[in-house]
């Protein structure tokens, strides 16, 4: 949307604010925490909200994804996918055996669990990644912070240890959340839906899941999340190929809502990589001929 006001978890130089520079021509709005963010999108306070999702190494951002499934009504508009490579950022003239303790993000500070082990650096949790390199910048403690490059050059600090994640191939995922309005097609799309079930029962979740099996939908991940309604309880975040305007998915969607307590639907929106077009082509020209193979043998039945 042209001229969006778009919230990310600021403050500037954070991975959010990296990634949502990928939007061009939007009006960027930093926020302090990702409730507030979310927030502010729901109440109006600005267009859209481009949100951490899951992380490679980490899994899912609770804050999220429960602000999501239980706080607001928003709709994930498009997905980014940004490789993070982390670093230890000190303020200029401070070495790494000056260093008394590590501040970060919570997931920030997870994914160098091994490296902050090693060193013997004990850790203190912000808000962002980039609030931590702004609290090691206006101290003079010999504190460091796990973050980008982008926050070393924003807030003046010296990287003295760099690409320090304990595994490669680290990258998280972002969502862009708006209210209202379904993304248009691509035919390289995904689906998330929640889940609730009216009572726990074996065979539950295999019914769910049954019926994605039987239209062909791949699944791309499934997890479970408590409702908050008691211990035991729980939803499932399914995300799976293919978009509600696909009549496969929209079939599928339609049975799932009759025979569940509350489907909750977060959005249909273009996906970042290749394959599920291929998939979902495939399977369209398989069900279209099985569909031809109905045609004909209804086309014979004598009527009465």
């Amino acid at each position: 949307m042209e001229g969006a006001r778009v919230g990310y978890l600021g403050p500037e130089g954070s991975f959010s604010h990296e990634a949502v520079t990928a939007l061009e021509s939007a009006k960027l709005v930093a926020y302090s925490s990702l409730g507030d963010l979310l927030g502010a999108v729901a109440d109006g306070s600005i267009d859209q909200g481009l949100v951490p999702l899951e992380n490679a190494l980490e899994g899912t951002v609770s804050a999220t994804i429960d602000g999501l499934v239980f706080n607001h009504d928003l709709i994930i508009l498009q997905e980014i996918v940004l490789p993070i490579h982390l670093h230890l950022l000190v303020r200029p003239g401070v070495g790494l055996d000056d260093v008394t303790s590590v501040r970060s993000h919570v997931h920030a500070l997870a994914q160098v669990r091994d490296f902050l082990h090693s060193k013997g650096l004990a850790s203190v949790e912000t808000t962002s990644t980039s609030q931590a390199a702004r609290d090691v910048a206006e101290s003079s403690e010999p504190w460091a912070a796990v973050g980008s490059a982008l926050a070393g050059e924003l807030f003046d600090l010296d990287v003295v240890a760099a690409d320090i994640e304990d595994h490669p191939d680290n990258a998280t995922r972002f969502v862009l959340v708006g209210l209202e309005i379904v993304a248009a097609p691509t035919g390289h799309d995904r689906t998330t839906i929640v889940c609730f079930q009216d009572a726990d029962r074996p065979g539950s979740l295999y019914a769910i899941l049954g019926r994605f099996a039987a239209r062909d939908i791949n699944l791309t991940k499934l997890e479970s999340r408590p409702t908050k309604r008691g211990l035991g309880d729980y939803c499932f975040v399914i995300e799976f190929e293919g978009h509600v305007a696909d009549d496969v998915v929209a079939d599928c969607l339609t049975d799932l809502q009759a025979h569940l307590a509350r489907v909750k639907f977060l959005g249909s929106y273009p996906v970042t990589g290749e394959g599920a077009s291929g998939r979902r082509e495939e399977v369209g020209e398989a069900r279209r001929s099985a569909a031809t193979w109905m045609d004909a043998i209804r086309a014979r039945v004598r009527p009465s």
